[in-house]
């Protein structure tokens, strides 16, 4: 592998197909801001949402592709890579084959999920375990953004005692301190409970807290470990990728 800067594991970058990059020219924008922010690589993650049929197995990779080859003609080094963000609900392992989840590269090894509950339902630790069943890392994308994680931050014990890897948002490192979102990302980095960092990467509006976010997560955990959630542990997502 050529050199490896960051590598942002959660990003809507590819233009148009959710909430995130509304066309290309702001993709761009987007991607060259996070390679002056000293990101190498990153991983698109489209939402998985039920109904959106459009964004699958077989799409991400030619999305991810056709995005690659402006940002080469445009001159961008931010090299790309396909995965998905999934939408976890009490359907999803019964109606998606193991072939169809989404995963970092689309070589089956780590997934990453969110969910939007006050409580941990009783569909979660089932889906979990489903996921590990089939030689797959479930990773939960953001958990201080969860309601369930900000009432009884001490939760995270038991989402770690199932074996999840937790993603921590670099936007909610920004957030006013008075915010949940801040105390309880601050609190998960003081224990360190973060696998990883990521962006999660929507516009050009809303790039710059992220960023911020960065900045300060260098500051509170120091070199050393931020390399670790911004490179190192990053870089297993990488392995059985081909680059």
């Amino acid at each position: 592998m050529t050199h490896t800067g960051r590598i942002d594991v959660h990003a809507h970058l590819l233009p148009g197909i959710d909430d995130g990059c509304k066309n290309l020219t702001e993709s761009v924008a987007c991607a060259r801001a996070m390679v002056d922010a000293g990101y190498t690589h990153l991983f698109c993650t489209p939402h998985i949402w039920p109904g959106n049929d459009d964004i699958h197995v077989g799409s991400i990779g030619e999305y991810v592709a056709q995005l690659q080859t402006t940002l080469d003609t445009e001159g961008v080094a931010l090299k790309l890579i396909p995965g998905g963000e999934i939408n976890l609900t009490p359907t999803y392992t019964r109606s998606t084959k193991p072939r169809d989840v989404v995963t970092y590269g689309l070589v089956g090894r780590y997934a990453i999920f969110d969910i939007w509950v006050e409580r941990l339902p009783d569909f979660f630790e089932p889906s979990v375990r489903w996921f590990r069943s089939l030689g797959i890392q479930p990773i939960l994308a953001h958990p201080e953004r969860m309601r369930a994680v900000q009432d009884d931050p001490m939760l995270v014990d038991k989402l770690q005692e199932m074996g999840l890897l937790l993603q921590g948002n670099l936007q909610c490192i920004s957030d006013p301190p008075t915010s949940l979102t801040n105390r309880t990302a601050m609190r998960f980095l003081d224990e360190d409970r973060y696998f990883m960092l990521g962006s999660d990467l929507h516009n050009l509006q809303s790039l710059p807290c992220r960023l911020e976010g960065l900045r300060l997560a260098r500051q509170i955990v120091g070199d050393a470990k931020f390399d670790e959630l911004t490179i190192t542990h990053p870089l297993k997502l990488l392995d059985g990728v081909k680059l």
